[in-house]
């Protein structure tokens, strides 16, 4: 009973005294608010990066072919010699071929599922008279097609026939809009001129999709806008003059595959088995769970530094409270020794002054919880993530307030119980 009317006093006091009590409160609610804000951003950023590299395939595997490493070695002599890569460019037999593929996925067939297989063209401008569109041209098979899970707004995907060198694309609706005036269904069929290193090639278009812009980032107008030209992937390679093969392959795990653990033995088998007698290139595996990883535990680091640096201000705020709890003692220096004359104990006067800072920051706390999440949903909406309020922070913020009330009260309550009631009495 005694905490509750110590708790509806504190209340009064903050009510009856407004402007002191917000200007006390200042560095705690800034200070919060702040925390809040930052936790809110930095949460929200890695949840719409973890939404969208899942949404990706987080448990595909990136198979790529990279440089070995230079080692020194010196022999009993003195003499060093220098291990590493004998060639800078890669060879045909330093590429990925479709044998190799097929191999480890007869090798590992209860891990892999597909290869999402693509070769980029380049960037290029699709031309009709002084008509023309900014493309980027890849070829690609199938299975890439479907993961990048498109829109198609008229026409069809490619069909196996197609993937056997069929000079047919798959153009955006951006495309369609510099160049058919944004009829899609008129675009089927048409066939476009493409200048690709000052060569010309022709493609009949089978499908249109829909740009999705979402996250990117461009000042340019919508006829300068490069989008994603679909070719065959059997198509990019006839163009090319060169048989199938990869620097770079995406490996589509089955569920249940543990992702860490297959990446380490698909790289070791591949390495041992097809790369072993290459000086200069060797297979390198990474995943998007890796990445995600670190890349999560770059933000929180981020994050947590810049929040340590807005949490001085409740440092500041703390000490603001133990300054107007000292005024407050003074200003009824007769209330207490009043109280005490009537027989309170050194306790009951300790935690009513206790209770009163506390009260203090824990409504600043509050206030400084809602601004800041206000604050942190204003700005993942403006850069375009998903709001997370951090439930962690706003408990710990709860917390902390009372722990600052406690630590930066206690003096002065310490110091209130601690009065001579007659000198208090005395006190003019």
């Amino acid at each position: 009973m005694l905490l509750l009317e110590n708790i509806f006093l504190a209340l009064n006091g903050v009510r009856a005294n407004k402007m002191r009590s917000m200007l006390t409160m200042l560095g705690i609610i800034i200070g919060i608010a702040s925390v809040i804000a930052i936790m809110t951003v930095g949460t929200s950023m890695s949840g719409t990066m973890a939404d969208s590299m899942n949404s990706m395939g987080a448990s595909n595997i990136t198979l790529g072919v990279s440089q070995k490493s230079s080692s020194t070695e010196t022999t009993a002599g003195g003499m060093r010699f220098n291990w590493g890569p004998h060639s800078s460019s890669m060879s045909d037999e330093d590429y990925l071929t479709d044998e190799m593929l097929a191999n480890v996925k007869e090798k590992y067939p209860e891990n892999v599922s597909e290869y999402l297989l693509t070769e980029s063209i380049g960037s290029a401008q699709a031309l009709d008279g002084e008509l023309y569109a900014n493309i980027s041209v890849k070829g690609a098979n199938n299975e890439s097609i479907e993961n990048d899970d498109l829109t198609i707004l008229a026409g069809r995907t490619f069909t196996d026939k197609d993937q056997k060198g069929k000079k047919v694309c798959i153009v955006s609706d951006y495309l369609c809009n510099n160049m058919f005036s944004g009829d899609t269904s008129a675009a089927l069929g048409q066939e476009l001129s493409v200048k690709i290193n000052n060569v010309f090639y022709h493609y009949s278009i089978v499908g249109v999709y829909e740009y999705d812009d979402s996250g990117t980032f461009s000042s340019s107008s919508e006829e300068e806008t490069s989008t994603d030209f679909y070719i065959p992937l059997q198509t990019a390679f006839d163009q090319e003059h060169v048989t199938p093969r990869y620097s770079q392959v995406t490996v589509v795990t089955k569920s249940g595959t543990d992702v860490d653990t297959f990446m380490e033995e698909m790289e070791s088998y591949i390495n041992s088995r097809f790369y072993r007698n290459n000086d200069s290139f060797e297979v390198s595996c990474s995943s998007m769970t890796s990445m995600l990883e670190s890349l999560t535990e770059t933000m929180n680091t981020i994050a947590m530094a810049i929040s340590f640096i807005a949490g001085i201000s409740l440092l500041v705020g703390g000490i603001g409270v133990m300054n107007i709890m000292l005024v407050s003692i003074q200003e009824r220096t007769k209330e207490i020794g009043t109280r005490k004359a009537l027989g309170a104990t050194n306790g009951s006067i300790r935690t009513q002054f206790i209770v009163e800072s506390i009260v203090l920051c824990l409504v600043g706390g509050f206030i400084g919880i809602v601004l800041g999440i206000g604050i942190g949903y204003a700005a993942s909406k403006q850069m375009g993530y998903e709001a997370y309020p951090p439930v962690t922070a706003i408990i710990f913020s709860v917390a902390f307030s009372m722990a600052i009330g406690i630590f930066f009260g206690y003096y002065p309550a310490n110091k209130a119980a601690k009065m001579n009631p007659v000198d208090a009495l005395r006190y003019e």
